[in-house]
């Protein structure tokens, strides 16, 4: 498993004068390039929630290579909680710079989702769950989404609105600035709009289509809108 990369300056150093204390969020991702893709831009153009914590992210498994099914994902993070842990208490921090950590993966028909989920929740890891794929989430900054996938994530890529021979097509693993800015609310909207359409008693981890990725958008990285 590939090791967690961290920012080059410790936060546990105080902040700097005329500075402002940051909350750091760690956040290991499934994918090697669409969700680090799409992160990187909300740490470039994300709009902060007013009066909140300023975050710093961090990709904790940006140069891993292995790892990355949600199983190890949640295993990593809970390692990687407890040293994080350990540091703010012996820097003292108050509650609201506590370091956070999350998982950002999907279903993707892996074995094991559902342990991945109850081990996060019981180690206090943030998960971000799409099912079948994180192009559900792609797909509500365009459309409303109704209907199962199946469990099969090409439904969803599919669907994505990119013409053929564009650069949006011929890169569809990357997330570009322009598919997405300006887009937030609607997405959100439709993403919880699709969710609604499942039963309470069906379990995350049964529901298709699903995405709650706008939960780390807001409460991990303090974003209402880019």
């Amino acid at each position: 498993m590939g090791r967690a990369q961290k920012g080059k300056d410790s936060w546990e150093r105080p902040a700097r004068r005329g500075g402002q204390r940051k909350r750091q969020v760690y956040i290991f991702t499934e994918g090697k390039v669409t969700e680090p893709s799409y992160l990187d831009i909300l740490k470039d153009q994300g709009v902060p929630i007013a009066d909140e914590v300023p975050v710093e992210m961090h990709i904790a498994n940006r140069r891993a290579d292995s790892g990355r099914k949600p199983l190890d994902l949640v295993e990593q993070a809970i390692r990687l909680k407890r040293e994080e842990d350990r540091k703010a208490k012996r820097a003292k921090l108050e509650e609201k710079y506590l370091p956070q950590v999350w998982c950002l993966f999907d279903h993707d028909n892996y074995a094991y989702v559902r342990d991945a989920l109850d081990q996060a929740e019981k180690a206090g890891i943030g998960v971000a769950f799409s099912h079948p794929c994180f192009e559900v989430w792609r797909l509500a900054h365009y459309k409303p989404v109704s209907g199962s996938f199946a469990g099969v994530c090409d439904g969803a890529a599919g669907r994505l609105p990119f013409q053929r021979g564009s650069q949006d097509a011929s890169t569809l693993k990357v997330v570009l600035p322009h598919q997405i800015l300006g887009r937030y609310k609607t997405a959100r909207k439709n993403a919880e709009r699709m969710n609604g359409q499942h039963a309470a008693h069906v379990a995350k981890w049964d529901r298709d289509p699903y995405t709650d990725v706008y939960e780390l958008v807001e409460k991990a990285l303090h974003i209402d809108s880019y």
